[in-house]
């Protein structure tokens, strides 16, 4: 216990050296506890800012709106549409280099229009064992991670998130809709829409831990370990199948190791 209450200790020093920060705030578990530490640190010198695009479930922008909301918290929100950025929708294996060079410098320039000196993203020392080509984006940028820099990992996260009574403590890891799609196959809308869509399906049956990954006429589902056995429910995989050749998929078929971070990046060598 003692580690992590230096972690959270060192985090509060590294946070009240900024003076004032911007916090690039999607609702998910890691952003909710660096912008609620930090509000706590820097009271109303703290901003979040949060991008509203295709890639992101609405739901997820509506729990970040209410989170500011209940906590009064000074919030803005930047429109983006990735495609219009050259190359992104050719979903090349730098895809998330160029996504986050394009999103965090809209966001470093709204801070640097509130006089806001620094930006922060919520990577926690976790996200360093994958292939995140994005971190080297922000690097470049000068976007600070201070969950990093004090050695925080999702377990100290979630735990500390628990003991200050964060709705997000046990939330499922988010990411992205760009990642449900294989390097090389061209995102559109309307395929986010569709894989947004089958997943919200697969939550509204239980599940808790769901990516649907878009495999041409293909969805693959990755649901957590525990939940895989749910499968032999034959009336169950009849709806679930039923319900996504609606939304555009031939066939549905289900990954037999379950989800796990980063699955997507198994066939880069």
């Amino acid at each position: 216990m003692d580690d992590i209450n230096e972690k959270l200790a060192n985090l509060k020093t590294t946070l009240r050296n900024y003076g004032s920060l911007a916090v690039a705030f999607s609702g998910g578990v890691d952003s909710t506890f660096l912008l609620k530490v930090a509000q706590d640190v820097l009271d109303d010198q703290v901003l979040a800012v949060t991008i509203r695009s295709p890639l992101f479930p609405h739901r997820e922008s509506q729990e970040a709106l209410k989170f500011v909301t209940d906590n009064q918290i000074p919030h803005e929100t930047i429109d983006m549409w990735e495609q219009d950025m050259e190359g992104f929708a050719d979903n090349p294996p730098n895809r998330c280099y160029l996504c986050k060079r394009r999103l965090f410098s809209q966001v470093i320039d709204l801070a640097h229009e509130m006089s806001i000196p620094h930006v922060a993203d919520g990577s926690n020392v976790d996200d360093l064992s994958d292939y995140r080509p994005g971190i080297q984006a922000l690097r470049e940028l000068g976007v600070v991670s201070p969950l990093q820099e004090a050695q925080m990992t999702k377990r100290n996260i979630r735990q500390l998130s628990r003991d200050m009574n964060l709705p997000t403590w046990n939330k499922p890891t988010l990411a992205c809709l760009a990642s449900r799609f294989p390097y090389g196959h061209r995102i559109s809308k309307d395929k986010l829409l569709a894989v947004d869509q089958a997943e919200q399906f697969l939550k509204s049956q239980g599940f808790r831990q769901v990516r649907v990954r878009h495999h041409g006429d293909t969805a693959r589902i990755e649901v957590g370990p525990e939940e895989r056995t749910r499968f032999f429910d034959a009336g169950l995989m009849d709806c679930i199948y039923e319900a996504f050749q609606r939304l555009g998929f031939t066939y549905t078929a289900l990954d037999l190791k379950g989800y796990r971070m980063g699955s997507m990046n198994e066939t880069i060598t």
